[in-house]
């Protein structure tokens, strides 16, 4: 009896140190780490930041739902959804369940949880970590990285650099030309010469690196491989080094999927290639809750997931595609209390730019009109252009419910996208505010709940909008629910079933007959 309490005691041990060891990404997972005889010799990662079951459940929803369109709800599967394979991962840091982009980051490129806010280094920050791009680059591989937002960001950077940080921009960008990896494409650099803009400038550095750096459309679809090593700018940026929205793109743009196209190209060689390909800005319209600018920058990733599967199928057993979340932003559900048990997702298409571009627009105005003499019904007509919403005198509304009653599709269109008295009370309170900024207080509670601490006259349009579809929102921040995973190629089963973010760097290690490691910080 006392033999078996004593095993019993032990086995107990031996389980509480093994849930320690995977909490803390030290013990390799119970799922195999390879697959016999299988070893890709191209391998896509692509990560949907921010990008959750919602967010592409929303694109599909999307795509077949049209103005005036009748009939049974569908939809139509995205390229990423149609992978063959399909998991779960979860995706909280070592600090916290609602990740940030820097630790997700870190799990899905080192096989290691770390605190929210660092990027490739332990929590006390005395360990570095090696990225499967490294591990790729070493057995002779070229590595390419890719992202729609600038390329020191968090997801970007987790896959070449190590810093107690995500805002030690400069140093990542120093350590983004040491890296000597072969593709750096998309945004641009936040801080390349410096906090204070008083360091050497990082792309100077990286020229004398022998990177050939490119920031036109021209140049960029001139390059041809044996070109050397590059480092590819979007033409267009925003504030943030960032591409614009896809919502926002014009014709001079530099897609996510010509990117992805380009870097096949020039990383295309015998011994293969390791791409990492980022949708950034899908967490930024979930963070702003913007729908629209979400769903058409999920659309844009996808895209690029079409390229890279058109590459795989000319090389099907050569080729490992991996797309995920590296976590969910903004808490988006298909469904709102003020329409119950039905959605209405055609009136998303009624919003014709980002949240983003109509802020430009409103600082516009305010610029030009002080506090006392702006007006709502001035934006009006913007309002009605830029996003479908419209405020009916009780007159036309009638007559717009009479020819509804008729039978008039366009009559119980206009209707559906007009204001009612509460909405219409929303709007005026947010364009106050936005005319008066200052009377937001930082630490203000309340605005921040409404607001999210964005322009308060674009993020009600976006909410008024959202909630007229059937979509819900419950954060301006991340979630920390698990996102899914889908593979196809080589190795493809090794990503089915329900894991940690870790184990999807591990499994990459694997085929490549490699583990997790950790060294010593410089």
């Amino acid at each position: 009896m006392v033999r078996w309490l004593r095993s019993i005691r032990a086995l107990r041990v031996l389980w509480g140190l093994a849930a320690l060891g995977m909490a803390l990404g030290c013990i390799a997972p119970s799922a195999p780490a390879s697959a016999a005889g299988e070893n890709p010799k191209y391998v896509f990662l692509f990560i949907g930041d921010g990008m959750g079951m919602p967010q592409i459940n929303a694109a599909e929803i999307y795509l077949k739902s049209h103005p005036g369109q009748a009939g049974s709800p569908t939809i139509q599967k995205l390229a990423l959804s149609s992978l063959p394979v399909q998991g779960m991962c979860t995706t909280y840091s070592a600090n916290s369940f609602i990740t940030d982009s820097a630790p997700a980051a870190t799990s899905l490129a080192s096989g290691f949880k770390t605190d929210n806010g660092i990027i490739g280094m332990d929590p006390p920050k005395k360990k570095r970590f090696v990225p499967v791009s490294r591990m790729a680059k070493e057995k002779g591989r070229r590595v390419g990285v890719v992202s729609s937002v600038s390329i020191d960001h968090a997801t970007p950077a987790a896959f070449y650099a190590s810093v107690p940080s995500r805002k030690d921009y400069y140093d990542i960008s120093r350590q983004l030309v040491d890296s000597g990896f072969d593709y750096f494409a998309g945004g641009g650099l936040l801080q390349p010469k410096g906090k204070k803009g008083d360091q050497p400038s990082s792309i100077d550095y990286a020229k004398e690196k022998g990177y050939r750096f490119v920031d036109s459309r021209e140049e960029f679809l001139k390059l041809r491989p044996g070109v050397g090593k590059v480092l590819a700018f979007a033409p267009r940026r925003d504030e943030e080094q960032a591409l614009p929205y896809a919502l926002d793109g014009d014709g001079g743009d530099v897609s996510l999927a010509e990117f992805t196209a380009k870097g096949i190209e020039l990383l295309d060689n015998p011994k293969g290639f390791f791409m990492m390909v980022e949708g950034g800005k899908i967490d930024w319209a979930c963070h702003a809750n913007d729908a629209a600018a979400a769903v058409r920058d999920t659309l844009a990733f996808d895209e690029a997931v079409r390229v890279a599967r058109s590459f795989a199928a000319r090389h099907p057993k050569e080729t490992l595609i991996v797309v995920t979340g590296d976590h969910e932003c903004g808490g988006m559900t298909i469904g709102f209390a003020g329409t119950q048990y039905e959605t209405f997702f055609d009136k998303v298409r009624f919003q014709k730019g980002s949240y983003q571009a109509f802020d430009a627009k409103l600082v516009a105005y305010r610029k030009s009109h002080s506090p006392k003499d702006a007006r709502l019904a001035d934006l009006l007509p913007l309002i009605e252009a830029d996003f479908g919403l419209t405020v009916l005198p009780p007159g036309r509304k009638a007559a717009l419910e009479k020819m509804a009653k008729a039978g008039d599709r366009d009559a119980k269109g206009r209707l559906a996208l007009a204001l009612t008295p509460r909405e219409q009370k929303l709007l005026e309170e947010s364009f106050v505010a936005s005319m008066n900024p200052e009377s937001l207080k930082k630490g203000d509670e309340t605005a921040y709940l409404v607001y999210g601490g964005y322009e308060p006259l674009s993020v009600t349009l976006t909410h008024l909008l959202n909630q007229k579809a059937g979509i819900g929102w419950t954060s301006y921040s991340h979630t920390g629910i698990p996102v899914p995973v889908f593979a196809e190629g080589a190795g493809q089963s090794l990503f089915q079933g329900y894991y940690d973010n870790t184990d999807i760097a591990r499994r990459l290690m694997g085929l490549m007959g490699r583990s997790p490691v950790a060294v010593a910080s410089r």
